[in-house]
């Protein structure tokens, strides 16, 4: 269910994603040339994939499974509502969870921060804002989401917590940036394969 969501999200704004990548992409080489900084792939990686993926929140939270039952205001009163293991656990729990991971990861890197006050700050800012705007468009105010997205972004940060003490205790020849940059192609490589092995899968179903 929630790797539908993320294809049907893709497949729908692909032509977006495609404009964006390009202006973005170019803009961010002239800005290099113009200014003759180093190209380092994996930092220049991440932080445009941190843009392609508020993107994608942005169409998840906003056109993705209106909703229009009742607001809630009660910590905790949606999340034990649901059947554990049931879809809908899965889509409203794992998934509101799921959702802020990357938010958690992306926004530790970029800040650079071992302190985890700054990364819970900036998600319930954003979750807040997220529930608000989904308010104002005819969708449902829900503080559990909020919860569970800060849940999200907190598992990000252990995420990148630990991805930080092995690149600190690992050899000097693991912690280049030649190294980082082979690392992160092979992981695009490994997600590009998952996704297409995943939607072949699904059509020979």
């Amino acid at each position: 269910m929630i790797y539908d969501t993320l294809e049907k999200a893709i497949t729908e704004n692909y032509s977006m994603l495609l404009i964006f990548t390009v202006v973005i992409v170019s803009i961010r080489i002239v800005y290099l040339i113009v200014n003759k900084e180093k190209f380092i792939f994996y930092k220049e990686l991440i932080s445009f994939a941190f843009l392609l993926y508020s993107l994608l929140l942005f169409y998840v939270v906003t056109f993705q499974d209106i909703n229009y039952g009742t607001n809630n205001f009660v910590p905790f009163k949606e999340i034990f509502r649901y059947e554990l293991g049931s879809k809908v656990f899965i889509h409203n729990i794992i998934g509101n969870i799921i959702l802020f991971i990357p938010f958690g990861f992306f926004v530790s890197t970029i800040l650079k921060t071992k302190k985890v006050l700054p990364i819970l700050f900036l998600s319930l800012v954003t979750s807040s804002v997220i529930e608000y705007t989904q308010l104002l468009i005819g969708r449902t105010f829900d503080i559990d989401d909020i919860i569970l997205n800060l849940c999200g972004s907190l598992i990000g940060y252990i995420i990148y917590l630990f991805l930080i003490t092995i690149i600190d205790h690992v050899p000097k020849i693991f912690n280049t940036n030649l190294f980082k940059n082979i690392m992160v192609i092979i992981l695009i490589l490994v997600f590009i394969l998952i996704y297409f092995k995943s939607s072949l899968w699904g059509i020979l179903r």
